[in-house]
């Protein structure tokens, strides 16, 4: 499937489910920009339902960023490992650094962790919580990236029964 078809639809899947189960989420118009095993980035506009009084980022659509490139690449490996488990944030931790006042990109390179994570659910009769690392960042006129906050989220697995 082409790259750009791919990336549509991961969008489409991603604004559905916002409209269908957290229309918060939604609301802030995320868009996948890459989704591999092991990263995900996802990109929220800057606009007006996005800024706030000082024209930056508000620091709630930061935060549902994070939630999405975070929850999405936990929710892909969940898909691949075949197995049912619920996911849900336990905790949620953010650095400032910088303000944000152009749409903003949302990093997790966590795959690994994550499918590892899962694993540990599926074998396990617990619910499973472990820290993700999320960061922001903007894109600079040379398209290169400067990290505007850091992101912990603490993923908390469990496998349905």
């Amino acid at each position: 499937m082409k790259v750009g078809l791919q990336r549509f639809k991961q969008t489409f899947g991603l604004r559905l489910f916002g409209w269908l189960k957290i229309p918060l989420l939604a609301s802030v118009r995320p868009s996948v920009v890459e989704l591999t095993e092991t990263r995900c980035v996802v990109r929220v506009p800057l606009r007006r339902w996005t800024r706030n009084h000082l024209g930056s980022m508000y620091f709630g659509a930061l935060a549902i960023g994070a939630d999405c490139a975070g929850g999405l690449l936990a929710m892909d490996q969940i898909q691949h490992s075949g197995g049912q488990v619920s996911l849900v944030f336990k905790a949620f931790q953010a650095t400032f650094l910088k303000r944000p006042e152009s749409d903003v990109y949302f990093i997790c390179e966590g795959g690994e962790a994550i499918r590892d994570h899962v694993r540990r659910t599926l074998a396990s009769e617990e619910r499973i919580t472990e820290p993700m690392s999320i960061q922001a960042a903007v894109k600079l006129p040379d398209g290169s990236f400067e990290t505007v906050a850091e992101f912990t989220l603490e993923l908390s697995l469990k496998r349905k029964t």
